[in-house]
């Protein structure tokens, strides 16, 4: 049967909410999946918690959130960070995994050890089936957003209980301890990467010439995706959007590499339709896609 399209609020409410009873209860066979972000806020809107939870909308995803720091930031400079303490962090996530079993989870910005060993010692406890971790160091605009001296840290406690890390060229550079300059540098940062714990390392080629080339290690083969370099400068969030369009995708059921593959497709039409707000970068456009078409392929997948 051809699949009916349908204008994107109608979709949205379809998708989400068509086989719930009228007192809301769930009926058999309704597969709306949930995922839970751990990262910073951006109170622009762009990147952060905000990208990430609008990014769970467009595929029709129930998003949840737990703050680790908060990010006076916009689209030309970070002002200032203010970090949750440990003890919320816990009990944020605490909340979450009693109540509502996130079917993958997405961790951003970890500014310091405190934080990233709080977030740490909650993953191993709950041990979520997927875990996308994009180590966040540096805003659009090159403000450092991770703590120079906590490499070390993220390294120890973080990545080994990554399902894939999302790291750019400059990140994959700092953690794997190597310069990268070519698709087959990338490899070798994905595979030296994959050595210190994580199940899959995708290096994304955003800083890199001509191209946008990413490189996804799954610890036994490599898979690489290409898109059209989009010539625009608004593109605040695209890391976050990246990372958790790969969660949302995960949560729908999809494996690692076809996750990524609709995750690029997805952030490269974000870039794309970027909005040109703000004074700097401006935000990708998370929901262009759902606003032509509607929602498709989303809660509905499996």
């Amino acid at each position: 049967m051809e699949e009916k399209r349908l204008p994107g609020r109608q979709a949205f409410f379809v998708a989400c909410f068509h086989k719930q009873g009228a007192n809301g209860q769930e009926r058999k066979g309704y597969l709306l999946k949930k995922a839970l972000t751990i990262a910073g806020s951006d109170c622009s809107g762009g990147a952060g918690i905000q990208a990430d939870l609008k990014t769970f909308s467009a595929h029709g995803v129930f998003g949840m959130s737990v703050i680790v720091s908060v990010v006076a930031e916009n689209t030309s400079r970070v002002i200032g960070i203010e970090d949750v303490s440990p003890d919320m962090i816990r009990q944020q996530i605490d909340a979450v995994f009693e109540d509502i079993q996130p079917d993958a989870v997405k961790v951003g910005m970890l500014s310091q050890p405190p934080c990233m060993e709080a977030v740490a010692e909650k993953l191993r406890q709950y041990r979520p089936k997927h875990v996308v971790i994009d180590p966040v160091m540096y805003a659009k605009n090159g403000c450092p957003l991770m703590d120079p001296g906590s490499v070390d840290r993220l390294i120890q406690t973080v990545l080994p209980l990554a399902t894939l890390l999302t790291p750019n060229i400059p990140e994959a550079e700092k953690i794997a301890g190597c310069s990268i300059h070519s698709v087959a540098e990338m490899e070798d940062a994905a595979r030296r990467i994959q050595a210190m714990g994580p199940k899959g390392v995708l290096v994304k080629g955003g800083h890199a010439q001509g191209d946008a080339v990413d490189v996804l290690f799954d610890g036994e083969h490599f898979h690489h995706y290409t898109a059209e370099r989009i010539p625009t400068k608004n593109t605040h969030g695209t890391g976050c959007t990246y990372s958790s369009a790969i969660a949302a995708n995960l949560a729908l059921g999809l494996d690692m590499p076809a996750a990524v593959e609709r995750a690029k497709a997805y952030v490269t039409m974000a870039i794309r339709h970027a909005l040109a707000i703000g004074k700097g970068h401006g935000p990708t456009n998370h929901f262009y896609d759902v606003y032509v078409n509607g929602l498709t392929n989303g809660a509905e997948i499996e």
